[in-house]
Parts: structure tokens; sequence; C-alpha cells
């Protein structure tokens, strides 16, 4: 009980960084109708700088994952997750001193690039400091702080003014540089750097008194290589096959269309009689919350392959209904090349609509937990299992750049998409993709339920 005190007290330090990344997602949906509305003419943004105040998080998103992939070996994991807070802070504080637009735009890029180092840094940290028992749960709370604080960012700004928001979510970055001051680095990255006394005192904090930290710090040790990473070792297996696997799997999570869904969640509900759209979306971020909750509960005990199992058959199936959905409803010339979802989903004659609105909800509602119970969180988790400890960093920043690249790629080229396939067959190629999901979980992705980050690398190894 001790350890797991003291085990729980580090990983939410850490985990107040996926909280502050999920609030700095959530700001842009309750505060882009604010700035569209604004009386300051040099606040007031129009349609296609609200699309780029929304999305230009992501690109500071993918240079923080590259930046991360630097710090979080140079200086290590938890120096890296301190730094963040500056980022955060700043660009919070260019937004509320904003005189232009592009101050909203830098204020954005600034926290998107802290969110990108901690999108990498916090996996990998929590993954080297917990036990193989908890380390699922744990290393799935990650992506459950996430979708907790675009929720709580949705929440916030049904009440607050946008300036008052950007106050409040300067806080958890303040709360985290305290928090990571008292607890310690992670042994292995102790270990790396022939700290001994350290890493043997940080499982100590982590583990409790009574455990053999001897005895696992030899474990590590045997696993720990002092040279560094050279160019010739990508040909080697256990190099370029967990990189493969972890790209592919950010690649895969963003491919589902998660990002499509998420931005016409709110014109489907209205659509359905959901009138409030910052309800309907404060809706979907608690299917979120509930479902990436349960899987950060059942992770360790079912396995990670499961449930992306169960998660790519239940997005590959609503996405269908879905491409079903667009396909009835929509009038058949809007279902052309160049259609403007927004003007066709409230085009539809209303008892044609009325009648399968039911169908849109339950679909977009399936999506939503089917992504939160496995292709949501499990990525990140399997990303922070599988690199071996000397390329840990630079193998997820590769992981985190492809992330952010395709999150910023599917959300901007969404409309073309919609123009060249059609809108069902945007949904339907999703589907496809969802498909390949689950075939890729089948034969690419290894088990790493009840193993240690040693034995993970040593498979990779013998393999």
């Amino acid at each position: 009980r001790v350890q797991n005190k003291k085990l729980y007290l580090a990983s939410l330090a850490a985990l107040l960084g996926p909280l502050s990344f999920g609030l700095a997602l959530g700001y842009s949906s309750p505060a882009i109708p604010e700035l569209r509305k604004i009386n300051n003419p040099k606040l007031r943004l129009d349609s296609s700088q609200a699309s780029w105040f929304g999305s230009v998080v992501t690109l500071g998103a993918a240079a923080g994952g590259v930046l991360g992939g630097y710090l979080v070996d140079k200086v290590g994991r938890k120096l890296s997750l301190m730094l963040c807070s500056v980022p955060y802070v700043s660009g919070y504080i260019v937004i509320i001193a904003a005189q232009n637009v592009w101050m909203l735009y830098l204020g954005r890029m600034l926290t998107g690039l802290a969110s990108g180092i901690t999108s990498l840094v916090v996996p990998v940290y929590i993954s080297e400091v917990s036990h193989t028992n908890v380390r699922g749960m744990l290393g799935s709370c990650v992506q459950l702080m996430v979708v907790t604080g675009i929720l709580g960012a949705y929440i916030a700004g049904m009440t607050l003014k946008w300036h008052w928001l950007a106050v409040l979510c300067a806080f958890p970055p303040c709360v985290m540089l305290l928090f990571m001051m008292f607890v310690p680095e992670t042994p292995r990255f102790l270990l790396n750097w022939n700290k001994r006394a350290e890493a043997i005192a940080a499982l100590q904090f982590l583990r409790g008194p009574y455990v053999d930290h001897e005895w696992e710090c030899r474990q590590i040790e045997t696993n720990v290589e002092e040279e560094g990473l050279n160019l010739s070792e990508f040909k080697n297996p256990s190099i370029y096959r967990p990189l493969l696997i972890g790209v592919a799997l950010m690649f895969l999570q963003q491919v589902t269309g998660i990002n499509a869904v998420m931005f016409y969640a709110e014109s489907i509900f209205e659509d359905a009689d959901f009138k409030d759209g910052r309800m309907a979306s404060v809706i979907v971020a608690s299917i979120q919350v509930c479902f990436t909750a349960v899987a950060a509960l059942i992770v360790d005990k079912t396995g990670r392959k499961v449930l992306l199992y169960i998660s790519g058959i239940i997005m590959a199936l609503s996405t269908a209904l879905f491409g079903f959905y667009f396909k009835v409803v929509l009038p058949k010339g809007n279902n052309s090349s160049n259609a403007d979802l927004w003007f066709t989903l409230n085009s539809v004659s209303p008892g044609t609509e009325n009648k399968l609105s039911w169908l849109a909800v339950v679909s977009l509602g399936l999506f939503v937990a089917g992504f939160a119970l496995g292709w949501g969180p499990v990525p990140w988790l399997v990303m922070s299992e599988i690199f071996p400890l000397k390329a840990r960093g630079i193998l997820s920043s590769a992981c985190v750049l492809t992330n952010w690249v395709m999150a910023f790629l599917v959300t901007k080229e969404f409309h073309d998409f919609i123009g060249f396939l059609t809108s069902y067959g945007t949904f339907w190629l999703f589907s496809a993709f969802c498909c390949l999901n689950v075939t890729f979980t089948a034969f690419c992705v290894p088990e790493t339920k009840g193993r240690t980050l040693e034995q993970i690398e040593a498979y990779f190894r013998r393999s």
C-alpha cells in the first residue's frame, strides 16, 4: 500500500501534464464563438481564422514532439515536464494580452508546443516509474486526463469568458511544476546516466521500503546500454520493428476519422433537436471520459490487443452507419463533389431527417465510446512500452510527430475528402481504415500485458 501511494503521487504529478494538454485542446471550442463576435475588430475571427485558431495547436504539438524527443533523453523525464509549464503559461499570457489575431495564433502555438512535449514525455515517465501490475492502468490514465481536460474546458467555457478561461487553463501547469519538484526522476533514466545511488533512492520512493530495490536495479541495469544510438542501428529489428509498430499505431489512430467525427458532432446533435451546441459538446466529452476510465480500469486484466480489437470493430460499425445515414438522408445532388456538409445537413427535408436523426446520434455515441475504449488510450500506452531505453526519446518523437501531423491533415483536408469521395464515401473510407486497424492489431501488435519493460525489449531483440 505504501509503495502504491508514493507511485500514485508521482503519477498524479505527471498526469497534470495531459490535463493541461486536454484543456489546451478543448479551449478553442468555447473560445472561438466568442472571438467571432468580439467587438474588437483586430481580434475578431472570420471563418478561416477560426479554423486556424483551432488547428494551429496541432502544428505546435508536432514541433513539441520533435523537441520533446531531444529533451527527454538529454535533460530527463522529470525536468522535461517541469520545463513544459513555461510554454503553457506563456501561451495563455499571450492569448490574454493579445492585441491582434497573430498574437492569438502565437499563444495557441506555444500551448501546442507544450502539449506536444507533454504527449511524448508523460507516457514515458509513467511507464518507467510503474511496476508491471499497474502500468497499463496508469498509462491509460494519460488519455483519461486528456479527455477530462477537454470536458473541463467545455464545462468551464459555458460560464467563463474566453480570457478568464485562459487564466483557468494556465493553473494546472503551475501545479504540475510545483508537484514535480517533490517526485523522483525515473530509475531507468538515472541508471542510463550511471547514477546508481539516485536510482536506488528513486526506487525506494516508488516501491516503498519493503521491496528488494537491488534486485530491480540489477534487472534494469542488464538492459541499460551505455553507448548512444547510431544511425546504423536502425537496421536492427530491435529498433526498427517497434518504431514501425509505434508509427503505424499513431497513423491508424488518426485515420479512424476521430477528428472529423468530433468536428461535426455539434451539427449532428443540432439536427437531432439538441439545440444547445455547447451542451452537445459536453455530452460527447463525457462519453469519452467514461469509456476511457473503463479502459484504464480493465486494460491490465484484458490486455492491450483485446481492447484494440473491440474498439476497432465498434468504430468500423459506427462509421459504416454514419455513411449509411449520409447516403440515405442527404439529397443526391448534395453528395456530389464540392458538397458542403454543413449546408447539406441543414437542407435535408424535415421528414427524412427526423426519422433517421437517432441513427446519427447513436453512431456518434458508439464511435466516441469505441475510440475511448481502445484506439484512444492504447496506442499511447503501447508506444511508451515497446521502445528500447537508449532509443526511447527519438522513437517516441517520431510517433508523436506522426500523430500530430496526421491530426492536422485529417482536420484540414476533411472537406476536400467530402468533395472527392462524397460524405458517405468518406465515412465508409474511415470504416475501411478501422477494419485495417483490427487486422494490423492481429498480425503486428505484441501483447505487453504482464511483461516488464526489460522483457518487452528482450522480446524484440530475440525476434
